[in-house]
């Protein structure tokens, strides 16, 4: 089988769906990344990187080192710029994501269904986890990619899933770690019930490889970042790398009673 994950930056796939993808490596499955930037916005948060690096050159490589502590094949970058949050927002990039054309991205997303034809594809969901605009932007692209594949390939994708988090992980998250990027966000905005999780998976096995895929992004996870480990309970943040809960983009063909504990059932 072929799972395709689309993500905007290098990290995105660890957080969400890290344990998914592991999973299904181990298994056999033909799993690939579709990076749409090297991150080059991103803010580094460990003191022992030189500060002048070229952070493309080392979000990609971190990224790449992700990749194999989960198993997976190497990542596609489409190659677009990080648009970047806050002071490090490039507005005036004509290459950072939330300048390109949604047209654009979705065209730059359909060869490579095309090519890999997965039956299962994974993105952000509609909020973008935490309301970046380049999670935003990716992900409307590959929900229109989904749609759209049937023009390039006889044998389009039959699901699409969201990466989600439930209201009530979400609250607990916000209060054990005020410095996350989710802390102040609108849990009943950004977050789901339990009602509407369409795949519930067990990822323990692969807490492990997971957890060395973060800590490959190490510009983005270092001791000043909210992930350092002296911001978090050890057993709680194991507990939560444990469970990865998903939405249901889209489908073709009938979906089983949900929620589902494989992305693949029925198929």
């Amino acid at each position: 089988m072929q799972l395709l994950a689309v993500y905007a930056h290098p990290d995105d796939e660890a957080f969400g769906s890290g344990g998914t993808l592991a999973r299904y490596a181990a298994a056999g499955d033909d799993v690939r990344l579709i990076c749409a930037t090297r991150g080059e916005s991103g803010k580094i948060t460990d003191p022992d990187i030189d500060p002048d690096v070229d952070l493309a050159e080392l979000r990609e490589a971190e990224l790449r080192d992700a990749c194999r502590a989960l198993g997976i094949g190497e990542p596609i970058f489409l190659g677009y710029h990080d648009s970047g949050r806050n002071e490090r927002t490039r507005h005036d990039d004509p290459k950072a994501l939330m300048n390109v054309d949604e047209f654009e991205l979705e065209a730059a997303l359909r060869p490579w269904l095309a090519e890999f034809e997965p039956q299962v594809m994974i993105t952000f969901d509609p909020h973008g986890a935490y309301g970046h605009i380049d999670h935003i932007r990716i992900q409307r692209a590959a929900t229109a990619a989904f749609w759209s594949a049937g023009s390039v390939t006889p044998r389009p994708p039959r699901r699409l899933y969201y990466t989600a988090i439930g209201l009530e992980r979400m609250r607990e998250m916000q209060e054990a770690r005020p410095r996350s990027p989710m802390a102040g966000l609108d849990a009943g905005l950004y977050a789901v019930s339990e009602a509407s999780f369409a795949a519930v998976l067990d990822v323990a096995p692969w807490v492990d490889a997971k957890e060395r895929a973060i800590r490959a992004h190490r510009s983005q996870v270092g001791p000043r970042s909210s992930f350092a480990p002296a911001e978090r309970d050890e057993a709680a943040w194991r507990a939560y790398l444990a469970r990865e809960t998903f939405t249901l983009g889209g489908a073709r063909g009938g979906f089983p009673e949900p929620p589902v504990a494989d992305l693949f059932d029925g198929l």
